[in-house]
């Protein structure tokens, strides 16, 4: 199984962490980012729940709203302690920027002939990263939207046919742009349900801007820094930690399941959630409930988590009302029979 796999490279005393310590990992990579990111604290949130969960986040943003900053954040407040062969080839973080003109190597690598050594050596492309920030991910053709897919779904890619494995830590952060449609390749329904989460992020408030613009120069000093950074082995702990540490409840099973149906059921709803999506939230309601102080999943984790991975997912017929508000209205009836049987 992937948690036995991961805590066999959890050495040490990441290898015994329980709960507490899934949450002192999560505390610090929230200072780390937040200390660069002011007024995004629900969003960091977010993220550091899909990547303790081993998803994928969707931002839907504008220009300036930050997603850069907070991914170069995320990546740097990661440290690989592996030994130096052994890490490779893995950066920390890689920016890619996708446009109409990409190919797929350009996001894999390629394989080069050496004529000194007179044999053929991979060069690995920048997917080969911890934390991968995939700048409006829209704008590139549907080739290079199937090498995302694979990478995400499999983690691995596909050079000369030969398959390269990427790192269990690897992490995507797409986003794009919902005002600027021109030039843009919809992303296909199969890779869109590969993302856990899809976040809508907003302009922050007055505070909180004013806070960005007298921090500016401490955080361009790099003052998060000094910080102190969480090990890949860490997060790969804390995964397997909380997904045995954190009981999920058959009710709540149940009640992911109803909601799922009710949602498909929906005249509103043309294509309703997919199996894989009850799948992937089970991990990320885990990862909530232990950010919160539980080691149980409770209906309040499915009125947070659901509407940001199912949003997405869904397809609504001309005239219907938007997403979250279809959403809420599949939960609802779910969320009062969970509260009431926990009574």
């Amino acid at each position: 199984m992937q948690s036995m796999m991961q805590m066999s490279e959890a050495q040490g005393p990441a290898a015994a962490m329980g709960l507490d310590g899934c949450r002192e990992v999560a505390r610090r990579l929230f200072h780390r980012v937040s200390a660069v990111v002011r007024g995004r604290d629900d969003v960091i949130e977010l993220v550091l729940i899909a990547l303790l969960a081993d998803g994928h986040i969707l931002l839907e943003d504008f220009p300036g709203s930050g997603k850069t900053t907070l991914a170069k954040a995320l990546g740097e407040a990661i440290v690989d302690d592996r030994a130096e062969q052994a890490r490779g080839l893995i950066e920390a973080f890689r920016r890619i920027q996708f446009t109409p003109d990409l190919l797929p190597s350009d996001l894999t690598g390629t394989t080069v002939f050496e004529p000194s050594s007179a044999q053929f050596s991979f060069h690995p492309g920048p997917i080969f990263a911890h934390v991968v920030l995939a700048d409006e991910i829209n704008r590139t053709s549907p080739k290079v939207q199937a090498a995302m897919l694979e990478a995400m779904a499999e983690k691995q890619v596909t050079v000369d046919n030969q398959t390269r494995a990427l790192d269990d830590l690897f992490f995507v952060i797409a986003t794009q742009n919902p005002l600027d449609l021109a030039g843009t390749y919809p992303l296909p329904v199969a890779q869109l349900d590969r993302f856990l989460f899809k976040i809508r992020m907003t302009h922050i408030d007055r505070a909180s801007e004013l806070d960005v613009l007298r921090t500016m120069k401490a955080r361009r000093d790099g003052h998060e820094r000094t910080l102190a950074p969480v090990t890949r082995s860490e997060i790969l702990a804390a995964r397997a930690a909380v997904e045995d540490g954190v009981r999920v409840h058959e009710l709540v099973q149940e009640g992911l399941v109803d909601v799922a149906t009710r949602l498909r059921q929906d005249r509103r709803v043309l294509q309703g959630v997919s199996t894989r999506s009850l799948v992937l939230a089970v991990p990320a309601l885990q990862i909530r409930a232990m950010l919160h102080g539980r080691d149980y999943v409770d209906s309040e984790d499915l009125q947070v988590v659901l509407p940001h991975v199912f949003t997405h997912r869904l397809e609504l017929s001309a005239g219907a009302e938007e997403a979250p508000a279809v959403i809420k209205d599949a939960m609802q009836p779910v969320l009062e029979s969970i509260a009431r049987a926990a009574m």
